[in-house]
């Protein structure tokens, strides 16, 4: 009986597999996100291309066969308008008043919400209830609740105590959209600040107050260091908000007694005068003057999370 060997079988070569390339590995990652890009580019930037191309035409709405185009004569007439530059100096008037207001305020109620004491949370929630109001609700109540010379609370209390009782609105206009506005972006001026409060190096205040700093020269030497970026956000992102702002000027004032700022010139301009090009031509600088305005702040944003990083 003869024993039969087998050859060993050849080792057969294993199949390789192609990994996806670095660029369609990111094409995969993006691609859940294109949808949502998509829809933004349709709801934001083709209203702001059609709103461009608009700025450039003689466009009035009540005769729309007559319109013409007449490049930057738009732009023109809303940088030498008499009225037109005079919103313009209000909404920076307007915006300078709040922030700062907002941020000296801010800083205040941020500092007494660094302590401990008994009702903190309470406290917390009901500062920033203001933030949470719908801005026309809250111009319509400093309108009726406060302002209102017959039946407001400001004309009550002065009543009670033998005071004037004066028309709020028609006396210092501009001063009650500001006072209205200051109310609601405070909180959040507080939050950013209580932010930056909490991200101080305890260890160094400690070292301080060991040394016998004194609470002032530790706040003036280091806790407002420590918040100047935080203060820097919160200034521009107001900046952002409270340029645009329309609600107040047009709940409390109507944009009359001289506080029309530059948001309620477009509404005017496009809803009463039909001018679609001059306050296309408006809108457009809003526009170039919030983005200007935004770029500082994510530069300021980003460098807080050098910052931060940093320490970690």
């Amino acid at each position: 009986m003869t024993a039969t060997t087998t050859a060993p079988l050849a080792a057969t070569p294993a199949r390789t597999v192609r990994q996806p390339s670095a660029r369609l590995r990111a094409w995969a990652t993006r691609a859940p996100l294109l949808p949502a890009l998509v829809f933004m580019i349709v709801v934001t930037q083709l209203p702001f291309v059609a709103t461009l191309v608009i700025s450039f035409f003689d466009w009035n709405a009540l005769y729309p066969k007559a319109r013409r185009f007449t490049g930057l004569d738009n732009y023109r007439q809303v940088l030498t308008d008499a009225d037109l530059r005079h919103s313009v100096w209000t909404t920076v008037l307007l915006t300078a008043a709040v922030v700062l207001a907002s941020l000296v305020i801010g800083l205040a109620l941020a500092l007494l919400l660094d302590r401990r004491f008994r009702g903190r949370g309470i406290v917390r929630t009901l500062l920033i209830a203001p933030f949470l109001v719908v801005p026309v609700a809250a111009a319509l109540l400093w309108k009726h609740v406060l302002y209102n010379p017959e039946y407001g609370l400001l004309n009550g209390l002065l009543h009670y105590v033998g005071g004037p009782q004066p028309d709020w609105v028609s006396r210092t206009p501009l001063l009650a959209v500001e006072a209205s506005l200051v109310w609601q972006w405070t909180p959040f001026m507080m939050l950013i600040l209580l932010a930056g409060l909490q991200s101080r190096d305890q260890q160094q205040i400690e070292a301080a107050r060991v040394d016998g700093a004194s609470d002032w020269q530790i706040f003036r030497h280091l806790t407002l260091p420590h918040l100047r970026r935080y203060l820097e956000l919160g200034a521009l992102l107001g900046s952002i908000y409270i340029v645009q702002n329309f609600d107040a000027v047009f709940t409390i004032t109507s944009g009359g007694l001289g506080t029309a700022n530059l948001p309620y010139t477009v509404y005017q301009s496009f809803y009463q005068a039909h001018e679609n090009g001059l306050a296309s031509a408006a809108g457009v600088l809003v526009v170039i003057g919030s983005i200007v305005i935004a770029t500082f702040a994510l530069r300021v944003v980003s460098s807080l999370f050098r910052e931060e990083v940093s320490r970690a």
